[in-house]
């Protein structure tokens, strides 16, 4: 059976205008990425990877092309539309936890989901919050969290919903090696327990090779895309 795509940019363009000066961010970008893969987006700073993700997700409009997300295209939305569609669909989880300090960790993962309508939003945080291991710190502040902790609050509010496809940003930018390694083992191990596709943005050539497919990206263009030898006998994507 053909695998289904989750995810489909062609031809971007993104052009950001600067007093009289228009910046070229992103040139011609193509890609399709299958659902259940998880595909890094390597590139230095200053590259176009946090763009592209933006326009992947519908927070950044392109200039120019298409994105097909989840079998919609997003083009056609307005941006009701598209809050919409990413509170159903989309998972995000950035390099700042953004979490609201007066709310509990439970709190800030109940919250959204009860603003969407979503029922039993309290056990469905409560069950996120131990499968991240926080069933001992739900009714803790964000500041009375480490910062390992506090992402794996921001971790449970992007994967409570069951999103199709999580957006991960550099997640572990803002902690030590040890607590990012082991923030990074558990996006794994609960992208492969909901079988969600799986977009992480990063400069660390290593964190990628975790990944199946690496997508290089450099001036704002796709300049390498290749799969990656998985030591449990996987085979190449791509």
């Amino acid at each position: 059976m053909a695998d289904n795509i989750a995810l489909e940019l062609k031809n971007i363009h993104l052009r950001l205008k600067s007093n009289d000066f228009e910046v070229k961010i992103l040139n011609g970008i193509d890609l399709k990425v299958n659902e259940g893969k998880a595909v890094a987006i390597l590139g230095s700073s200053g590259s176009g990877k946090s763009s592209m993700m933006s326009v992947m997700n519908g927070l950044e409009r392109q200039s120019n092309g298409s994105v097909m997300v989840a079998g919609y295209t997003l083009d056609k939305m307005n941006e009701d539309e598209l809050a919409i569609f990413r509170r159903n669909n989309i998972g995000i989880i950035l390099q700042a936890f953004h979490l609201i300090p007066t709310m509990t960790a439970i709190e800030n993962v109940s919250v959204p989901l009860e603003l969407a309508g979503i029922k039993d939003a309290s056990l469905k945080a409560e069950t996120m919050l131990s499968k991240v291991g926080l069933d001992h710190r739900m009714d803790h502040y964000p500041s009375q969290l480490s910062g390992g902790e506090q992402q794996r609050v921001a971790i449970a509010r992007a994967m409570a919903p069951q999103p199709k496809i999580l957006f991960a940003d550099e997640p572990t930018g803002n902690l030590d090696g040890k607590t990012g390694h082991n923030i990074i083992e558990l996006i794994f191990d609960l992208k492969k327990k909901t079988g969600a596709t799986l977009i992480l943005i990063t400069h660390d050539q290593e964190l990628a090779k975790k990944c199946d497919e690496i997508i290089h990206i450099e001036d704002g263009m796709i300049i390498g895309n290749k799969g990656v030898h998985k030591n449990e006998g996987k085979k190449v994507v791509g």
